[in-house]
């Protein structure tokens, strides 16, 4: 048997403000550092040992990564990071708080755009300050993988080629993995572990943290999963939480 975790990061400073984090180098708050070292030791306590670990590029990404392998005391575990895990883009809604994102574009349209698997947020163009194009973390992206914003389809086309080229074969080699992503980016790699439907993605909660474990047999079939303590799984309206 072989398994995978999923953990969304630890809080970041701009989950606590309510803010859009996108691809911003929004850093984890304390409680977040605390939450993903204590998730780490819950591994621990319950027997995981893991081969390699998948992270992003973002820094809250990485940091929670490196947090819960403190916990596991494993600190020196094998890490790969990729844009490819990043969190979806939110566009233009990037940096704002929740009730800003309501004045500029209207409630009903922010709902949309949480709620819904294809709508696309307002761009964020290449010129704005906060354009990933202008940060040196991404020196080596091409313009076109640069996304001027991404609905969950869109994050989906963009995350899963690296989990079929870069993970699978961990798994498939019987190698135990952890990933530490982002809220939307774990979202579509569920809804292709589990086969769900698109529908049902933007309704996935998973909460800063948490662990979800997937257990597969040897051909990779799914035997079981869930979270490591008891968590919500879907929500019927997700509200106004910014990723």
């Amino acid at each position: 048997m072989t398994s995978l975790a999923l953990m969304r990061h630890g809080q970041s400073e701009w989950n606590r403000q309510f803010r859009f984090s996108g691809w911003s180098a929004a850093a984890l708050s304390p409680r977040g550092v605390e939450q993903s070292e204590a998730a780490g030791r819950l591994l621990l306590r319950k027997g995981f040992r893991f081969d390699v670990c998948f992270t992003s590029l973002l820094e809250r990404g990485s940091a929670s990564a490196e947090a819960v392998l403190r916990g596991m005391a494993t600190p020196d575990l094998p890490m790969q990071r990729s844009w490819r895990l990043n969190e979806r883009h939110f566009g233009a809604l990037q940096g704002m708080g929740r009730l800003e994102a309501v004045r500029a574009y209207g409630l009903l349209r922010v709902l949309r755009l949480q709620g819904s698997y294809t709508e696309v947020p307002p761009p964020l163009e290449v010129e704005d300050r906060r354009s990933a194009c202008q940060d040196p973390l991404f020196a080596g992206l091409t313009d076109k993988e640069i996304p001027k914003s991404e609905s969950l389809a869109d994050t989906y086309a963009r995350v899963i080629p690296y989990w079929q080229e870069s993970i699978v074969p961990h798994l498939k080699a019987g190698r135990s993995v952890l990933i530490v992503g982002h809220k939307n980016s774990l979202r579509v790699l569920a809804q292709r572990i589990e086969s769900l439907a698109d529908e049902a993605v933007p309704k996935l909660r998973l909460m800063t943290g948490a662990p979800l474990i997937y257990h597969f047999d040897d051909e990779l079939n799914l035997l079981g999963h869930g979270f490591l303590e008891p968590q919500p799984r879907f929500s019927r309206w997700s509200g106004l939480s910014p990723a």
